[in-house]
Parts: C-alpha cells; sequence; structure tokens
C-alpha cells in the first residue's frame, strides 16, 4: 500500500478509535489492529501529529502506580474523520474504475460524481 495513503488511513483509524471513548497506546494498538497493521513506533508518532493538529487532547491518569497517558479524540477530529469519509467515496469511484475498466454501464454510461 502507497505510504501516504496508509498513513492517512492509519490516522483515521486512531481517531475512529477514540470514538468509543478515551484510550491509551497499547488498547489502541489492540482496537486497530485486526482492520490494518500498526506498531507502537508507529502509533505514537501519528498520536503527536493528531495532537498537533488538535484532533485529540492529552492527559495522565494514574494506573497500576504509574502514570498512564490517555488521548480524547476532539471535535475537530470526528469532523477529520467525517471528511475522510466523504473523501473515501471518490477513492471508491476510483477504485471501481480502475477494477472494472472505464466505470461506464453496459449502456456505455459513466456515474458522475454524485453518485
Amino acid at each position: 500500500m502507497d505510504g501516504q495513503l496508509r498513513r492517512g488511513l492509519l490516522e483515521v483509524c486512531v481517531l475512529a478509535a477514540m470514538r468509543r471513548g478515551d484510550s491509551y497506546g497499547y488498547r489502541l494498538i489492540k482496537d486497530i489492529s485486526p482492520y490494518i497493521d500498526i506498531s507502537e513506533s508507529t502509533l505514537y508518532p501519528i498520536l503527536r501529529r493528531l495532537e498537533g493538529a488538535q484532533l485529540v487532547t492529552v492527559y495522565s491518569m494514574a494506573h497500576n502506580g504509574r502514570l498512564r497517558k490517555y488521548y480524547r479524540i476532539t471535535e475537530a477530529g470526528r469532523a477529520r474523520i467525517a471528511s475522510f469519509l466523504e473523501e473515501w467515496q471518490d477513492v471508491l469511484r476510483a477504485y471501481r474504475f480502475i477494477q472494472e475498466g472505464d466505470g461506464s454501464d453496459e449502456q456505455g454510461n459513466i456515474p458522475d460524481k454524485t453518485d
């Protein structure tokens, strides 16, 4: 998979995992890894980028005598997911075109962008 596409997918997957509630690194990896491979060395730079873009906020809480960082999705993060889902429709149209040929139906009609 293209590196930029993968990076974008991973960022949105991380945000999507936080829609269920605040989370921490290990939990995020467990939640996301059934869908796309992700490691700690990939996750933490993503979390820093998301925090820098104000798509998540970070706070620490004691857990078993240690401080654990928790991440919370912001409204801007939720808006990023919605934007991604809208953009993804364009990707799906391109995918169908690549997979099926010119994308036209049996009558030669090519679907417009609103389909």
